[in-house]
């Protein structure tokens, strides 16, 4: 029989944004925030020591035994804070750190609600119902780029978009615990405001359900939510550290569940995470197509007869890239919000181009002049995209970013390689269309701000506070594929600055935008990685020795960029420089 948790990957995997999730307050558990029976006890030992009583060493009992009633958590706080505003305070020590606790990582987002934040991120899980007061999921969210819209009382409620245009959503059913109007007495659990209810009965009839930490001992108005519904478009998976509750297991049935065993939540979604990361990744090109086609390209180039060969091999993974990235997973109109949707496309971009990449990056770095018009007819291909009928900015813009992709990987190669007649034909003679629908030099229209701007990039995890994001997270994409050639880091580096230098040169010189003190160019992270300890720009600098070294021999004017004039690239050269000097990264 298969295990459940597979069943539970390939459901979410297969049925992308179609779960929602319910969490209970075993969710948080691992961060140290109480469950509601513990803080019943922790209430009991506060009420047995203000009556002068020891109630160890079961609290529980010594309140069934003194109060001739069960411990109900609704009905003590009822019972000791009258007010809603009362309890709020009362319940405030329970949910925030105090600084001890934020060194210990206690009251934190916990691994559980890291792995679940990677999933929405990933657009697997778009909708979080929970009975916690907490904000760790929020937290957890946030420290990936995604803002989820969170409703938490009835006025949230009544504004909110419907679910599918909403973007991430996490409905906290019993309120906030900063907000006076949490529901905890058994009254106020009861019944739910009719609209939310209306909500429920969507989610629970739409959706496939995954439901964690939750007891359903005292949630009445959730347990009718369940009862209510009548279908199950999707199946239910109901984890649980141990046995069912009778309640539990009835509402199981009812919903025809697949009750799951678990060890905690901790090790339920990191588990849920790493397997349905397990089945995207085998839905990814094979790493052996990228190094089988590199391994290809490399016989097709010392073969004169191959020629044709290599032709129709740039040519069909040309064309299959192009139709993945123009088919309608890559429409301009977002699922999820921003943030979410940037990685996830990022992510599904990079995957489609891997191949091609290494095909770009063995070619240009082996292959002669007579293989330039293959990159350079390939780079256009990609760098032209159908016309995608309108959408958002920020996803038409990245629709040039597999261009970008490409066009690093054949630079980067042809500098690794010194071979600057490839360079020069990648960077001018593939052409894109511009803003006005012109065919321009590709340096002129494809590069980092132009595939988005920097705000948009810094939507992405670890990019936050970069100087340069798009050209730092480039930096680190084709690493990789130039391992073979550049195993040094320092070589790599090196070969990484002096590729976006000479590109915004170009660009410089073929555009002249002016800017302050000069013409305006694509900006990389040689530009603050130079400036650094105060050497100023290394890469301009050598690049400026060489030139006066070589003269109108240096290999791009040879190539014949500039004009094949070393008075024009002294003269774009100097105006980039002076443009350079006046951008402040400190």
């Amino acid at each position: 029989m298969i295990d459940p948790m597979i069943s539970l990957a390939f459901a979410v995997y297969s049925n992308k944004g179609a779960y929602a999730l319910l969490l209970g307050s075993g969710i948080s558990r691992a961060s140290g925030i109480p469950t509601g029976w513990e803080v019943i006890l922790d209430l009991v030992r506060k009420v047995a020591k203000l009556e002068g009583e020891n109630c160890e060493p079961d609290p529980a009992d010594w309140f069934r035994n003194k109060h001739k009633a069960e411990p109900d958590y609704s009905k003590l706080l009822d019972e000791i804070a009258k007010s809603p505003t009362e309890r709020q305070q009362l319940l405030r020590g329970y949910f925030e750190p105090t600084d001890d606790e934020r060194s210990q990582g206690l009251k934190l987002p916990n691994a559980a609600h890291k792995a679940i934040a990677q999933l929405v991120v990933a657009g697997y899980l778009r909708v979080v119902i929970t009975t916690n007061f907490d904000r760790l999921m929020e937290m957890a969210l946030e420290e990936v780029g995604v803002a989820p819209t969170v409703i938490s009382t009835t006025d949230q409620l009544s504004g909110a978009l419907p679910l599918p245009h909403s973007g991430v959503t996490v409905i906290k059913l019993h309120g906030d615990y900063l907000d006076t109007r949490i529901k905890n007495t058994e009254l106020e659990l009861a019944t739910y405001d009719k609209a939310l209810d209306v909500m429920l009965d969507r989610i629970f009839d739409e959706y496939g359900l995954i439901v964690s930490g939750w007891s359903g001992a005292w949630d009445l108005a959730l347990r009718a939510a369940f009862e209510r519904c009548p279908n199950r478009r999707f199946t239910t998976f109901w984890t649980t550290r141990s046995p069912l509750s009778e309640v539990c297991k009835k509402l199981a049935e009812h919903r025809q569940a697949a009750v799951l065993q678990i060890k905690d939540a901790n090790q339920l979604f990191e588990e849920l995470r790493a397997k349905v990361q397990a089945l995207r990744d085998m839905a990814a090109p094979h790493p052996l197509s990228a190094k089988m086609a590199a391994a290809t390209v490399k016989r097709h180039l010392v073969d004169p007869s191959a020629k044709i060969r290599l032709r129709d091999l740039v040519h069909e993974e040309t064309e299959k890239l192009f139709a993945e990235i123009n088919a309608q997973a890559f429409a301009a109109q977002a699922q999820h919000q921003p943030a979410a949707e940037l990685i996830k496309r990022v992510e599904k971009y990079e995957a489609c181009c891997e191949t091609l990449i290494s095909i770009f990056v063995t070619g240009c770095y082996w292959g002669d002049p007579d293989a330039c018009k293959l990159w350079v007819s390939s780079l256009q291909r990609i760098a032209n995209p159908t016309d995608s009928g309108g959408g958002l900015v920020y996803l038409l813009k990245l629709r040039r970013y597999p261009a970008l992709l490409l066009l690093y990987s054949a630079g980067l190669a042809a500098v690794a390689a010194g071979n600057y007649a490839t360079l020069a034909a990648v960077l001018t003679k593939s052409k894109a269309r511009d803003d006005q629908n012109k065919n321009e030099a590709i340096c002129s229209v494809v590069y980092p701000i132009a595939v988005n701007e920097q705000d948009v990039w810094k939507m992405m995890p670890g990019l936050e506070r970069r100087h340069t994001p798009v050209s730092d997270h480039l930096f680190k994409k084709s690493r990789e594929p130039l391992r073979e050639f550049l195993p040094r880091d320092e070589d790599y580096q090196d070969v990484f600055d002096r590729f976006e230098y000479l590109l915004g040169l170009a660009h410089a010189d073929l555009n002249r935008w002016g800017a302050e003190n000069g013409w305006w160019g694509p900006v990389g992270c040689f530009a603050w990685r130079g400036r650094r300890f105060d050497q100023g720009d290394r890469t301009a600098q050598k690049i400026g020795a060489e030139i006066v070294a070589e003269g109108v021999n240096w290999p791009l004017l040879k190539a014949g960029l500039f004009g094949g004039s070393l008075e024009q690239l002294n003269t774009a050269k100097a105006k980039f420089d002076a443009f350079l000097g006046c951008v402040h990264y400190f």
